[in-house]
């Protein structure tokens, strides 16, 4: 399937195409061909909930949470900022037809391109886009048969593979439920995951969890309701994602005031002490079980039973302290300096201060009047 390239946002109420949809899955219909312009495209994935937004919804996207997908199919979010997600994503676009065809080569199966974007017939917030279709052994009846699978394909390097753990039984979360998920717009029966991590393909045949699909149906429809349609945004979950994106949601006014409920802000103060507490207890007792993991290793920096097996290391290669260093050797330091045109921050700072304050971090602070 051809996609288009990310553009820009329209409307929150953006109206479907026109024109008669068309049944092409068993319960999915093509409402948006492959190849339509990259407006139509995102004006549609705005009217509902697509297969990459699922696992977010869930709290389970280390890219976003729920606030940042009610944003976008509210046409509320902030512009993304990140060039190397949006490379990933060009680059993931651009080779599913290079993992479909190793699929094909690694399972002799068919696989077909699908049409476009399909919405289920009776529920027209259930959304799909799947990469590909696979026919079983025998099937002549195209797309449209129940007996087809969806193919997700996905692109790794190996140090993302280890952290999303693709060596495992089963595949990563998030590609699986959106394979889970475009089973449920497309009424078909089954679904393969296939990432190529750097040169090796990995392939999943999903399990047919009926329970799982229709948990995700109730839970993302209630989702859509009480928040995208009622205009209720969800509660800031804590992932890191969220905190960048609220860092960036509002056009900061310099020294503007907020009225805020002072009985909420002392709750959520006195709420985040009481877990700050148990953290510095938490970290004390980590420190205290490494404190004598290093005792244990004394000089060595290898630990090792008595089979030779390495348990745990304890080496000189962690973060460099240059200006100890060069406290400690000002004549290795003098002996290597480079003269290079290092930007003059402070005068920026005074000169340009809106520009300055622009590239600054927002950082939550918290008065004593807060606490009480």
């Amino acid at each position: 399937m051809t996609r288009p390239a990310p553009g820009g946002p329209t409307g929150p109420e953006a109206p479907h195409p026109s024109g008669p949809a068309t049944l092409t899955t068993p319960t999915g219909q093509l409402i948006l061909p492959a190849g339509a312009p990259a407006e139509e495209w995102h004006a549609v994935r705005r009217t509902g909930i697509g297969g990459s937004d699922v696992a977010a919804i869930l709290g389970m996207d280390r890219h976003r949470g729920p606030l940042a997908v009610y944003l976008s199919k509210r046409g509320e979010a902030p512009p993304e900022r990140s060039a190397r997600l949006n490379r990933s994503a060009r680059r993931g676009h651009r080779l599913e037809g290079l993992v479909a065809e190793f699929f094909v080569e690694e399972t002799g199966l068919q696989v077909l391109d699908t049409p476009g974007t399909l919405r289920h017939v009776d529920r027209p917030w259930m959304l799909a886009n799947p990469d590909r279709v696979v026919l079983t052994p025998g099937d002549s009846r195209g797309v449209a048969s129940p007996d087809g699978r969806v193919l997700e394909c996905k692109t790794r390097t190996w140090r993302s593979a280890q952290s999303e753990d693709w060596s495992g039984d089963e595949p990563p979360d998030g590609p699986a439920l959106q394979a889970y998920w475009y089973r449920a717009v497309t009424g078909y029966r089954g679904a393969y995951v296939a990432g190529l991590i750097d040169d090796d393909l990995t392939v999943f045949e999903l399990a047919d969890d009926t329970d799982l699909i229709d948990h995700l149906v109730d839970y993302c429809g209630k989702w859509w309701h009480d928040h995208v349609v009622a205009g209720v945004p969800p509660s800031p979950d804590g992932s890191k994602a969220t905190a960048d994106l609220l860092g960036r949601l509002w056009e900061v006014r310099p020294e503007a005031v907020a009225t805020v409920d002072a009985d909420r802000v002392i709750d959520l103060v006195a709420h985040r002490d009481r877990l700050t507490e148990e953290a510095d207890r938490i970290g004390a007792v980590i420190t205290r079980t490494d404190n004598e993991l290093r005792t244990l290793l004394g000089d060595a920096e290898v630990g090792a039973d008595r089979l030779g097996r390495i348990l745990l290391t304890w080496r000189q290669n962690g973060t460099f302290a240059p200006s100890r260093f060069a406290e400690a050797h000002p004549e290795i330091v003098a002996a290597h300096q480079r003269h290079t045109t290092v930007p003059d921050w402070d005068a920026i700072k005074t000169n340009h201060p809106d520009e300055y304050r622009a590239h600054r971090a927002r950082v939550l602070r918290i008065s004593k009047d807060a606490r009480p």
